[in-house]
């Protein structure tokens, strides 16, 4: 019989923050239900896999750092957003690895669960908000949208594995690429210019 109090939820938080902790591919349900003190067959009646669960951590992590750039970004524009949205992603990235994994992983997540979940659709507006204070229109959107995750991404995961090893810090780097990013979004280039496949 599962433990009284047991949810999807609480099952969920256990996995993100052992996670952040172990690294989400470490994450097995055997140490989801020693971390909240239950048996295995216990989880299951409330997520149906380790998949599921794993589907789950990228959900609420999409819920976390979308809430976190929205309060960043609120009332700012052009740069000043640019930064803030920048900084809030870094941030989230840094403090819950994890969790943050989780969000950039292909995961199979229930179509039903991911239709209630406002993270993910929110954390599309968000950017393409932004992106439109640049003056940007489709096929150009996309394109940066695809521009900043690149970077981003690309930047907390090579900090995180240690792949900044010049005695320059990161974060003076950082601030140079989202200076150079800016100035980029600025002057971007037509569709028609950019066109050439």
């Amino acid at each position: 019989m599962a433990r009284a109090g047991l949810t999807a939820e609480r099952v969920t938080i256990a996995g993100a923050e052992l996670a952040d902790e172990v690294g989400l591919d470490q994450v097995t349900m055997s140490q989801v239900a020693r971390r909240l003190g239950v048996k295995d067959a216990s989880l299951y009646t409330h997520v149906r896999s380790l998949e599921d669960l794993r589907g789950r951590i990228a959900l609420l992590a999409a819920d976390e750092k979308t809430i976190r750039i929205a309060e960043a970004t609120a009332g700012r524009a052009g740069k000043d957003a640019l930064i803030a949205f920048a900084n809030a992603w870094r941030e989230y990235a840094r403090q819950h690895p994890g969790r943050y994994m989780a969000t950039q992983t292909p995961i199979q997540i229930d179509p039903e669960l991911a239709a209630r979940a406002p993270g993910p659709r929110r954390a599309v507006e968000l950017t393409y908000g932004m992106l439109r204070g640049y003056g940007l229109a489709e096929p150009d959107l996309t394109d940066a949208v695809r521009l900043l995750r690149s970077t981003f991404h690309g930047f907390v995961a090579l900090e995180a594995a240690g792949g900044f090893a010049h005695e320059r810090s990161p974060q003076h780097s950082w601030v140079r690429a989202l200076d150079a990013l800016h100035t980029l979004l600025e002057h971007w280039p037509s569709s028609r210019e950019g066109d050439s496949s």
